[in-house]
């Protein structure tokens, strides 16, 4: 089979059992340095990918991504006419209204501040991300006038709470004017159901029927706290909020148009943030491992300056010389790169499998580890690690090239 001279000469000294000395230790260290960097890279993205993507699941699945209310902060009279005259960006799929408060929750022996959620369930669609998320009853349990609640597992635990015990709401959205001065609104609730995200929304969320949260709160009769958006990416949301800000009908009807950054965003900030600090300094990895090629080529221009002078002698021009040791150098970076991924993203699938093996519980509710491995992602980090390879190995093959034969073969 054909092969270029250069290509030949390269896997020929790179594939050399005969190669000893410090320069091959060099060479394989930092073979497996772009390897094992390269391998971690993928396993910390793809998991900071699952993560991502568990929180966006279960925290903006459950809370409002996109919401319009009055400016004014009071009760919108006519969410249909709103509704029927906004031009609604692609990325909504669904519409609902909502009656939302501040609010305190109290159990038999705490007291708990929650944000009082109240849904319509006609409205809720079948792939509802809240409907999933249910462990005991259902989102059809909340009926109107029946004063029901659903809250999540952490809240009744700490609450020491069930299914069909009472809780006592109170509201500041609903006080009114008694001879003792203003008081909130309060009324006992009926739990209906229990739902567990995995997060602090399981403490911080409680849902009630839509209907029963605007008496709680002294609404008129048909009105609601605004629209909630459902977006077939959260992450869209603030593109979303802008478009419909740009339209005069929300503009005239003094309509608040707000989005779930606002009240999550340093969460995900965080959490975005140390994904990019984890992925800088797992990158110094390879980049370390990657210049170490350089002192290996360096110590094999050296040792084969002889073989380099002879090849120029029998007709190998500098620029063949040049590509030859470029190859060569290249041939740690593939290898670490191809080994690497093709470990990572096996190491990552196994993953779980290997903690339950070993004992190890990452979640103390026994959920297994998220991971997300993304092509582009991998992609990136293997051709990053390539070219960085390649722009390492650029100048010891230079000066390689310019190697005279005449002065190197004096001695020999």
């Amino acid at each position: 089979m054909f092969r270029p001279t250069e290509l030949f000469l390269a896997l020929r000294y790179s594939r050399s059992r005969r190669r000893a000395g410090f320069a091959a230790f060099i060479s394989r260290v930092s073979m497996f340095g772009i390897l094992l960097g390269v391998m971690a890279l993928v396993v910390v993205t793809s998991v900071m990918n699952g993560f991502e993507g568990e929180l966006k699941d279960r925290i903006l699945g459950v809370v409002p991504q996109v919401t319009l209310t009055q400016t004014q902060q009071t009760p919108m009279p006519n969410w249909q006419t709103l509704d029927a005259a906004v031009v609604w960006p692609r990325q909504v799929v669904r519409r609902t209204p909502f009656v939302s408060a501040e609010g305190v929750v109290q159990g038999q022996s705490d007291l708990q501040p929650v944000l009082l959620q109240g849904i319509f369930p006609e409205f809720e669609g079948a792939d509802s991300v809240l409907r999933d998320l249910f462990i005991s009853g259902q989102v059809d349990d909340l009926q109107a006038g029946q004063y029901g609640i659903v809250i999540g597992r952490a809240l009744a635990i700490r609450l020491g709470l069930w299914v069909g015990d009472r809780i006592r709401i109170t509201a500041a959205a609903g006080q009114h004017s008694t001879p003792l001065g203003m008081m909130p609104a309060q009324r006992q609730f009926t739990i209906v159901g229990l739902f567990e995200a995995g997060s602090d929304v399981d403490k911080q969320v409680v849902f009630l029927h839509g209907r029963d949260a605007a008496r709680l709160f002294r609404y008129p009769d048909g009105q609601v706290t605004g629209i909630r958006l459902y977006l077939n990416d959260a992450f869209q949301a603030g593109r979303v909020a802008n478009a419909l800000n740009a339209q005069s009908i929300i503009q005239e009807q003094d309509v608040f148009v707000e989005d779930w950054s606002v009240r999550y965003g340093r969460l995900f900030s965080a959490v975005q943030m140390e994904k990019t600090m984890m992925v800088i300094m797992l990158g110094l990895v390879v980049v370390v491992a990657v210049f170490n090629a350089v002192s290996a080529l360096v110590m094999l221009v050296r040792d084969k300056r002889g073989d380099i002078a002879v090849l120029q002698t029998l007709g190998l021009s500098p620029r063949r010389i040049y590509v030859t040791l470029v190859l060569q150098g290249m041939y740690t970076g593939v290898v670490g790169v191809v080994t690497g991924v093709l470990l990572g993203v096996l190491l990552t699938v196994t993953l779980n499998p290997i903690l339950a093996g070993l004992g190890v519980s990452v979640f103390s509710y026994g959920e297994l580890l998220p991971y997300d491995i993304q092509l582009h992602q991998v992609s990136v980090i293997a051709v990053v690690a390539l070219v960085l390879t390649l722009l390492s190995t650029l100048y010891p093959a230079w000066r390689a090239a310019r190697v005279l034969p005449a002065e190197t073969l004096r001695y020999e």
